[in-house]
């Protein structure tokens, strides 16, 4: 029962918009899948309440900094949806059950700072920790000097980049019904579906 881990300390980098797609993913392989939701906000829940019923069903896994409900016999895939600020207790917790972690990382000077020292860490507990570790770039502008720099940033890090992702409404407008990309037509999202096909590649490996 692989769990994928979405985690960056920095708030706003499109952690649950990552989630939520994976869990939605997996679900439309038809996969038994638990979507957790440890940040505050709890975005990745709210999604799951505005899910059609008619789609295929993601369950909602029980979970606190402190406490961590274990899965129902069956769950086949868990996605974890992790806080802004995440450290401590709470990072130790969340490595010891993670699989693979997906950092997401937005082409801002703010963001790369803010979660350069997170990396870091990441990188210095990739021989203990069992985790694989990967980043996705995200709401990514091509031909920008923006992400230009991220890319340079990322050549300096001992952690694969699985992907650009690019800036686009779709996600919003697909995160408001409890949507994810696997639930409309492919016509629709092609070119992010496109963009996602080394993540999904590195998850299933």
């Amino acid at each position: 029962m692989p769990v994928i881990v979405v985690a960056n300390p920095k708030g706003g980098v499109g952690k649950s918009t990552l989630s939520s797609n994976i869990a939605g993913y997996f679900a439309r392989q038809g996969h038994s899948v638990m979507l957790g939701d440890v940040d505050r906000q709890q975005s990745s829940r709210l999604w799951l309440k505005l899910r059609p019923g008619n789609l295929p069903q993601i369950l909602s896994w029980d979970i606190s900094e402190d406490h961590i409900a274990r899965p129902p016999k069956g769950t086949t895939h868990i996605v974890l949806d992790t806080p802004a600020g995440l450290h401590g207790p709470g990072l130790e917790a969340v490595m010891k059950l993670a699989d693979k972690v997906i950092v997401p990382l937005q082409a801002s000077v703010f963001d790369i700072y803010a979660t350069q020292e997170f990396l870091a860490e990441l990188g210095k507990r990739k021989k203990s920790d069992k985790a694989q570790l990967g980043v996705v770039g995200n709401r990514i502008k091509d031909h920008t000097k923006a992400t230009e720099h991220l890319k340079e940033f990322l050549q300096t890090l001992d952690i694969p980049l699985l992907s650009l992702l690019r800036d686009t409404q779709n996600y919003a407008h697909l995160a408001a019904h409890g949507l994810s990309l696997w639930d409309v037509p492919a016509t629709k999202v092609e070119k992010d579906l496109s963009q996602w096909a080394p993540v999904l590649g590195w998850l299933q490996r």
